[in-house]
């Protein structure tokens, strides 16, 4: 497979990110629910850069399945693209957000269409229910360690044979991962907010780092598959 490039001109991406870095050092961290709170109504167009990866992203399930379940699901932008490939799936979404999953089940109304907000680092997944699960974009907000946890869950969640798909902002590098850890990490300093408070603020991993950590879950064949638009997209099997 050819290898797959996140970001095309990594040198002018950088500076201009070192530059943002530096012009946003005052601003405020918001916190995740009410970040999305006060945008859901213009969420869906904001995210409407992201069509193509949707739809790549649903052709990667499998036709067969039966059950998925789809983590930091929102207003189910992925699961619009899903549910046309497979009208009869049985979903769970899960989200922070209860304003989000209210405009999901607004689209969707269909009993085979399950919603439960909640925080899915604490939300229990099941054992072996699930043909396939998904996220779009919710990942990249937190440390390795953290997601370790949610993949090791998600693994625990599959059938065996069971796909996981992820579409998510991964660092162009190691230098992008560093910086924005840096930032973060001082921004909660200095505004005094603990590590269990989720903020809506970017901290993406580079690829072989994310792709550790779903290997650290007991996945196989964990392949990034494209990069759409800053999505980059990975598949991975149990």
């Amino acid at each position: 497979m050819e290898a797959v490039t996140i970001r095309k001109n990594v040198d002018t991406y950088m500076e201009e990110l070192r530059k943002w870095a530096e012009h946003s050092k005052e601003k405020c961290l918001e916190e995740m629910t009410e970040f999305f709170r006060v945008r859901v109504d213009g969420y869906e167009e904001h995210m409407s850069v992201w069509q193509e990866a949707y739809e790549y992203l649903a052709g990667l399930v499998p036709e067969d399945a039966k059950t998925m379940l789809d983590i930091g699901c929102g207003t189910g932008l992925e699961l619009d693209e899903i549910l046309k490939k497979i009208p009869g799936l049985e979903v769970t979404g899960i989200d922070l957000s209860q304003v989000m999953l209210t405009k999901l089940k607004d689209k969707h109304p269909e009993n085979n269409v399950k919603v439960r907000q909640g925080d899915y680092f604490k939300e229990n997944f099941g054992k072996a229910c699930y043909d396939v699960a998904v996220s779009f974009e919710t990942l990249h907000h937190f440390t390795a360690e953290k997601k370790e946890v949610v993949f090791r869950k998600l693994y625990d969640s599959l059938k065996e044979g069971g796909v996981y798909v992820q579409a998510d902002y991964l660092a162009c590098c190691q230098e992008e991962e560093t910086l924005l850890f840096s930032i973060c990490r001082e921004k909660r300093r200095k505004e005094e907010i603990r590590d269990d408070v989720f903020v809506h603020f970017d901290t993406p991993l580079t690829p072989e780092h994310e792709m550790a950590c779903i290997r650290n879950a007991g996945f196989r064949d964990v392949e990034l598959n494209a990069c759409i638009n800053g999505a980059a997209i990975i598949i991975a099997r149990k």
